[in-house]
């Protein structure tokens, strides 16, 4: 046997019935709504239940993620909305009209995490426009993690269905 077919036995192509796949989902997706904005979801309770020390440790940690995250879409915004116009229009061609599978994959796993990363970006604005503090920002950051819940939710949902789709496709039975 070939060191490459034994590479791809082991990662297997066919990503809709690769366990990893669907682990790589699911971590992805818990991922993105326990960080919200770049700051951890407990760190945001603690302050909503503490306050003090903790309070201002969080509006510091939204303050600099903030900045960050409006620094980069001011000084590369339209490079990387371009470049990813540029990928997601390759992936959707390989995988929607050439049937490859691998690429249906990637856009599954990528395209909702792009909207949740432009609704960061908004959601940075908002908050740096309206300086918010307190109970403000915590209902803020709540309401952006669930809408990263529901894009999650819908994301799993889709791929789940068109997974199905795609394993039935390919299966003997078909």
């Amino acid at each position: 046997m070939h060191w490459y077919q034994t590479v791809f036995e082991l990662i297997d192509m066919r990503s809709f019935t690769n366990l990893w796949y669907w682990v790589a989902l699911a971590v992805m997706w818990s991922s993105a709504s326990h960080w919200v904005l770049g700051v951890p979801y407990d760190m945001i309770l603690r302050a909503r239940r503490q306050g003090g020390a903790a309070q201002r440790d969080l509006e510091d940690m939204v303050r600099i993620n903030t900045n960050r995250l409006l620094h980069f879409g001011r000084s590369s915004g339209v490079m990387m909305v371009s470049f990813g116009c540029f990928m997601f229009t390759i992936i959707v061609v390989l995988g929607f009209w050439y049937r490859l599978e691998f690429a249906q994959a990637v856009f599954l796993l990528l395209f909702p995490l792009s909207l949740v990363g432009i609704m960061g970006i908004n959601t940075a604005r908002l908050i740096q426009s309206g300086q918010e503090r307190g109970e403000t920002l915590h209902k803020r950051l709540a309401k952006h993690r669930l809408w990263t819940q529901v894009i999650g939710m819908l994301a799993i949902l889709v791929t789940s269905i068109w997974g199905m789709y795609q394993n039935l496709q390919g299966s003997p039975l078909h």
